[in-house]
């Protein structure tokens, strides 16, 4: 069936919508709505015009003296092209068209909602007979039964359908898509448990046989530029393959274009991932994960058969399938046809030999007429001829009969050999996948046992590495521990050797401190008795008086320094006294005016020597004191 038969079959349900008489004629303002909407739908440019020119009438009435179809073949579907619009769009508005007056409400109560009966009238369309009005055959009403009873996980039973065929035997020759959306809401056709199964299952056969879903999944995809694995949702297709973000088709990621050049193999694991195989086409090599290797084995398969329909030139599975079993059908329908005939040119034959057989008793009875006895001799020659050349086609038609049933034994056999060895294939092949599961279960096993032993290396690594740093980092702080301990040893020692140093010093101060302790108690006693002696010394001798009875004639009292020695002034005032001495005594005393003085500048000379004493006594002990503070700095500084 080729695309513009596709497009005429939903195109004569729009049609026939808009003839409500059925006689044909529909209205020339219904013809300009369909074309219009026939127009939008494929995306052609409209031509109002030529609608105008091809339909010339002269009445209000019906439209067709020359016929809508010669129209829609040059117009609009000669301008039609495959790929330019969408095919689902178009079937949607021929299907809104007809529903409006073949739909109706009881269907939708039933299994089957409006959505779901939408996608049964596309999948009826497609596998309907190429004749009209459109019915779809036993056959592919079984088939499509199939499909969606498989799609639901269940095995379908043909009790429904032959209890619709036993209650209209007319349904043998043809089923139409109303009989059929009406047996399928009843839920006569298909046991389910509710119409959510239904729709998802109605949907699954609709996107494999209407959109050419050859498979669709989730696998995981590496990129070409980042070279990360994503999960992808893929959708195949006989020409492309798609993948998206997730299974509900709205962010579109990329596709694969497919062509007769295509290569599909498997490939070794890595980067993490298993149960890989790459797609290599002309200009790219794509590398997919699958999830298991049954996974893997079904993908490749499905690409190598797009792969193959490309190169055959075929453009949908479900399509080559369904000419193949038309094709099927009408060979088996021509072996009938044949049988048939032969049947009946047997039945032919003998019927004449019945007649033949009658003539020739009749011409025997008519012994008396012999006039038309040489006739009849005549005539009995003529019919043993005939009966002759009739046995010998009896002959030829039973050696015909016999040959066409050893070969139809032939076919029977050798159909029998096939479902045998089928049988034995699909054996192997359950072998063959149970025993890669083993495998694979062995070799999940052995990964899973590789994966452990890995960790528990890396963990051993891991603290043996902990180990030597710890080890290494004792070394390093028990070597900076001695050279700690070694440095304070040394300070330690040093410090001892200058605190001894310090004690020395400190005895020898203190030993020099009680020796100058000493000196200056010496030198005290020594100022205090030289002090009573000069206080007793300048008390004046008066003249006439007696020695034990002196008195002062001024008050001669002299201040004394507290530490025992003269002021700066008292100099000056026992140097007065003295004059005034000597004044006084004149010549009268001459052994005073010898010894006063010599007294006095040797008592001044003990007096600046014991100065002297007690300054450098100071001097010392300031000295002893100041090395004392500065030690004492040190060693805090070193601790």
């Amino acid at each position: 069936m080729d695309f513009k038969s596709e497009l005429l079959k939903s195109i004569w349900y729009a049609f026939t919508a808009l003839d409500k008489e059925k006689n044909g004629k529909v209205s020339k303002s219904q013809l300009k709505v369909l074309s219009h909407n026939l127009y939008t739908a494929l995306n052609i440019p409209h031509d109002p015009v030529a609608l105008e020119e091809h339909f010339q009438d002269n009445d209000d009435g019906p439209v067709s003296n020359q016929g809508y179809m010669p129209y829609l073949n040059k117009y609009i579907l000669a301008k039609a092209n495959d790929g330019t619009f969408d095919k689902e769009t178009f079937d949607d508005l021929c299907w809104m068209m007809t529903a409006k007056k073949n739909y109706k409400p009881s269907m939708e109560a039933g299994l089957c909602s409006r959505k779901d009966a939408f996608k049964l009238w596309c999948l009826f369309n497609m596998l309907s007979e190429d004749r009209y009005p459109l019915v779809m055959i036993p056959e592919e009403v079984e088939y499509l039964l199939k499909k969606i009873a498989s799609a639901m996980s269940l095995e379908w039973e043909r009790n429904g359908l032959d209890d619709s065929y036993c209650q209209d035997p007319t349904l043998l020759d043809g089923m139409t898509v109303w009989t059929f959306l009406e047996l399928m809401g009843s839920g006569r056709l298909l046991k389910s448990e509710g119409t959510e199964a239904v729709s998802l299952a109605v949907d699954e056969v609709f996107q494999e046989m209407y959109h050419d879903v050859l498979k669709k999944g989730y696998m995981w995809k590496k990129g070409l530029v980042r070279r990360n694995w994503n999960e992808r949702w893929f959708v195949l297709k006989p020409s492309v393959i798609q993948y998206y973000v997730s299974e509900d088709l709205k962010e579109k990621k990329g596709e694969i274009l497919l062509d007769k050049r295509c290569i599909t193999e498997a490939i070794q694991d890595k980067d993490g991932r298993r149960c890989l195989f790459c797609v290599k086409t002309t200009s790219r090599t794509f590398e997919i994960s699958a999830s298991d290797l049954k996974h893997r084995l079904e993908w490749m398969q499905a690409i190598q058969t797009a792969i193959r329909l490309l190169a055959e030139g075929k453009r949908s599975l479900h399509k080559e399938l369904k000419l193949r079993r038309r094709e099927n059908r009408e060979q088996s329908s021509k072996q009938k046809e044949e049988q048939q005939t032969l049947r009946n040119l047997q039945d032919e034959k003998e019927r004449q030999i019945r007649e033949r057989e009658q003539l020739l008793a009749e011409g025997l009875h008519k012994e008396e007429e012999e006039r038309e006895w040489e006739q009849q001799q005549l005539m009995q020659q003529a019919l043993e001829s005939q009966l002759r050349e009739a046995e010998k086609a009896r002959v030829n038609m039973a050696t015909e009969i016999a040959q066409k049933e050893a070969e139809s034994q032939k076919q029977r056999m050798r159909i029998r050999e096939l479902e045998k060895t089928q049988q034995a294939l699909e054996k192997a092949l359950e072998a063959e996948i149970q025993a890669r599961a083993e495998e694979e279960r062995a070799r999940d096993t052995q990964a899973s046992l590789l994966e452990k032993e890995e960790n528990k290396l890396k963990q051993l690594n891991r603290l043996k590495e902990e180990q030597e740093a710890l080890l290494q980092q004792t070394q390093q702080e028990k070597h900076e521990l001695l050279q700690d301990m070694t440095e304070k040893a040394q300070a330690v020692k040093v410090a001892s050797q200058e605190l001894e140093k310090l004690q020395e010093s400190r005895q020898k101060s203190n030993q020099f401190l009680e020796e100058a302790k000493k000196k200056l108690c010496r030198a005290s006693c020594h100022v205090k008795h030289w002090n009573v002696q000069l206080n007793r010394l300048m008390k004046p001798i008066s003249p006439g008086g007696h020695a034990g009875q002196d008195k002062p004639a001024f008050n001669t009292e002299v201040p004394v320094h507290p530490r025992g020695v003269f002021a700066s002034n008292e100099f000056i005032v026992k140097k007065q006294l003295c004059n005034t001495d000597h004044k006084l005594s004149g010549a009268h005393s001459p052994n005073s005016q010898s010894m006063w003085p010599s007294r006095l500048y040797s008592e001044e000379e003990e007096e600046e020597e014991e100065e002297e004493e007690e300054e450098e006594v100071q001097e010392q002990l300031r000295k002893v004191s100041l090395t004392e503070t500065s030690s004492t700095r040190t060693n805090r500084s070193n601790h």
